[in-house]
């Protein structure tokens, strides 16, 4: 049987290392118990912080806030450069936009296989395929 988890981390650590070579601050939003685009961004003396509706038994010393994205407590990220989510569920992408907006932050996902949200976002230089769907308005936080 063939396993896709070495796979996915190597996906999880480009995503990370991408993340933190162009952006100062940042909050992944759905973590779970996969830590390891953070794990990548913190290693590289980036902030970041995972959010999600409960918190995993072992975070790995990775910053950890509940909160629901739907109903999100703002004041969390308004020093945040991006928020990212890695293989969201398509129902959760408005409201990432929504998040973005308010925070007047960029929003990266990346997308489990072929799954886009509307018109797919701005596709992204990257080792793996980020699509952002929302650039933050700030010139202070507009990275590239």
């Amino acid at each position: 049987m063939y396993s896709t988890v070495g796979a996915h981390k190597r996906i999880e650590r480009a995503i990370g290392t991408y993340i933190a070579s162009r952006y100062q601050s940042c909050a992944e939003i759905g973590a779970g118990r996969n830590l390891e685009a953070a794990l990548t961004i913190l290693s590289r003396e980036v902030p970041v912080f995972c959010t999600d509706l409960w918190r995993p038994d072992d975070n790995y010393g990775v910053p950890y806030v509940i909160d629901d994205l739907y109903l999100p407590d703002l004041s969390l990220y308004t020093s945040v450069e991006v928020i990212y989510a890695i293989r969201p569920a398509e129902e959760m992408v408005p409201a990432l936009i929504r998040l973005a907006e308010a925070a007047d932050c960029d929003l990266i996902v990346y997308h489990l296989g072929s799954e886009i949200y509307g018109d797919g976002g701005e596709i992204l230089d990257s080792p793996v395929v980020l699509r952002r769907y929302h650039r933050s308005r700030k010139p202070s936080k507009r990275v590239f």
